[in-house]
């Protein structure tokens, strides 16, 4: 009786949440700030409420469901506060605060305000100049955007560290790290085992991009042994590198198309490019997106209101209101990224029928990874059958495919784990706010071997400059997304009937691909992670080796390219 209460409550308030989040998101003003931050307070304040009433059950023998609803009850916030209500408003108002500082952030080269770029603009702009002086402005100027946040950031923790000890938790990363179906502990010994499983290949890629990087900037730029400058690497973030790969791939191999080409020569625009997403699940055998969905999606960004143009998708009322919200361009990321964000809307509509509180994916790394598992099957076989491509280009193009896609997957595999690394240390105060600067670059170095390309200090607060940390959204989901599509993949290759390179397998048209994709996603969170993923996969345990055996022909070639080069950092 006390769950079914809950579940109802619970469920009222976060399709009021999502309502004001989602106008704050598609139309920033300090109205709609505090209205989203009001519905926030409500959701924070009732769900502390509830996990707090729940303690009574905690020594109680219940059955494993119920207590797994308990435990989901304690673990459905991705912010505790603490249980003084002005304390939960203050909460609310600091993490909308941030969030709509950063949606609002330009740089503005000249100091006046007609020459300011937008993020969409210097990331555009990041990815295709080759200008060192000019990528260095743009680095810096972007990171004016968050150390307004430093100070509220500082008091989040507080907070936030105040609710999850009301909860029984040490510091908010725990409670992060208890949504796992194991013990915190636990779950960080995991994480490590699977780096240890990539992190070979990662320095075998990082190894050979820095010394084309050296050829390109010269050494005094890009020193061999040291890390790799930031701003270099084609993305705002370095997190990842594929916008560089024309300065390190392979001379001898083309990859024998460019999707923002061929996109752009037949004309396709934004909308266009969601129908190809959703063609590809209809393929599968999943039911055509709701009207709705094309009616009150935001697919352009606006020329009249600020908006956050970073990707997203959502599910207004927990059943069939999916839509997404992202400022599209038409270009071969965009393309990859709209498979992404439809996977979490086609996730979202096959557990419906769960109660409230499993209406989530598996572990949060499962909502990541489903869209790019479908990415993984926009091979030049694929590009072809749906008429982009004219001609698949030969095996020898290969080489290039998987640079170019480990430039993306492969690289950001250590920014995905240092993220939260360094979000756990300061909510347990190994890092404190006086050393958040350092600590953010301590990890970046020792994860990526990537440096800062001009001394920082704690003046800054370069964190706050990447979305996830002022909107407090979990980033490992990310790490574990990674892991998990090329898993999910192998598996669903293998249940389609391909024969070949993992590389080259699509499972666009299987059928028989999408009923054990879509078995798994109906459940839901209802059961724990391992009995979802054997659903899918037949495996119990997440596992690397499909990222392994998937670029094994690069890791191979990497290897002579780096035999007479010194490697590390």
């Amino acid at each position: 009786m006390f769950l079914a209460e809950a579940e109802g409550r619970l469920l009222t308030l976060w399709v009021e949440a999502e309502r004001a989040a989602w106008v704050q998101n598609t139309d920033i003003t300090d109205d709609t700030t505090a209205l989203a931050a009001d519905a926030q307070t409500a959701l924070i304040g009732t769900t502390m409420e509830l996990a707090a009433d729940a303690a009574r059950f905690d020594s109680v023998v219940l059955p494993p469901d119920l207590r797994r609803k308990l435990l989901r009850l304690k673990t459905s916030l991705e912010v505790a506060a603490p249980s003084d209500p002005a304390l939960q408003s203050e909460l609310s108002q600091i993490t909308t605060g941030m969030e709509s500082t950063y949606g609002r952030g330009k740089y503005c080269p000249d100091g006046v305000g007609e020459a300011c770029l937008s993020l969409p603009q210097m990331e555009r702009l990041f990815a295709e100049s080759r200008d060192t002086d000019e990528l260095l402005d743009l680095w810096i100027g972007w990171r004016g955007v968050s150390p307004p946040m430093r100070d509220q950031y500082s008091r989040f923790v507080e907070l936030a560290n105040a609710g999850a000890r009301d909860l029984g938790f040490s510091d908010l990363g725990e409670l992060w790290r208890s949504g796992y179906d194991m013990t915190p502990d636990e779950f960080s010994r995991e994480l490590e085992r699977l780096w240890a499983q990539v992190r070979p290949l990662y320095e075998s890629l990082h190894c050979h991009v820095r010394a084309e990087l050296a050829e390109e900037y010269g050494s005094a730029v890009v020193t061999p042994g040291e890390p790799i400058p930031a701003h270099l690497l084609g993305n705002m973030w370095s997190q990842t590198w594929s916008n560089v790969y024309d300065l390190v791939g392979p001379a001898q191999s083309d990859p024998g198309y460019d999707l923002t080409d061929l996109l752009t020569a037949r004309g396709v625009d934004e909308l266009e490019m969601v129908r190809y997403g959703e063609r590809f699940f209809s393929s599968l055998g999943f039911e055509p997106l709701p009207s709705t969905f094309w009616e009150r999606s935001l697919f352009v960004q606006p020329a009249d209101r600020d908006v956050v143009c970073h990707a997203s998708a959502w599910n207004l009322d927990y059943e069939s209101d999916v839509r997404i919200k992202m400022c599209i361009g038409i270009n071969d990321e965009d393309f990859v990224t709209i498979h992404h964000e439809l996977g979490h809307n086609y996730y979202q509509r096959a557990y419906q029928h769960q109660s409230p509180l499993y209406r989530t994916s598996a572990n949060d790394g499962f909502h990541e990874g489903i869209g790019d598992t479908i990415a993984l099957s926009i091979t030049p076989e694929y590009l072809a059958e749906v008429g982009l491509l004219s001609r698949v280009p030969p095996a020898d193009s290969d080489l290039g495919l998987l640079l170019r896609l480990a430039l993306d997957k492969v690289a950001f595999l250590p920014f995905a784990l240092m993220v939260d690394q360094w979000r756990w240390k300061v909510f347990s105060g190994e890092i404190p706010p006086e050393a958040y600067n350092e600590g953010w670059w301590d990890l970046r170095t020792e994860y990526q071997g990537v440096r800062a390309p001009v001394p920082r200090s704690e003046a800054d607060f370069d964190p706050g400059a990447k979305y996830h940390v002022p909107a407090n959204t979990s980033y490992t989901r990310y790490f574990l997304a990674h892991i998990l599509q090329f898993q999910f993949h192998r598996a669903l290759c293998e249940v389609a009937g391909f024969d070949g390179p993992l590389h080259r397998c699509s499972i666009y048209g299987s059928t028989e691909a999408g009923e054990r994709l879509n078995a798994m996603l109906e459940m839901g969170a209802s059961e724990p992670w391992p009995d979802a993923l054997e659903v899918l996969t037949g495996q119990r345990e997440m596992d690397a080796t499909a990222i392994l055996d998937y670029f094994a022909p690069l890791q191979a070639w990497l290897e002579e390219q780096n035999a007479a080069r010194s490697c590390g950092w």
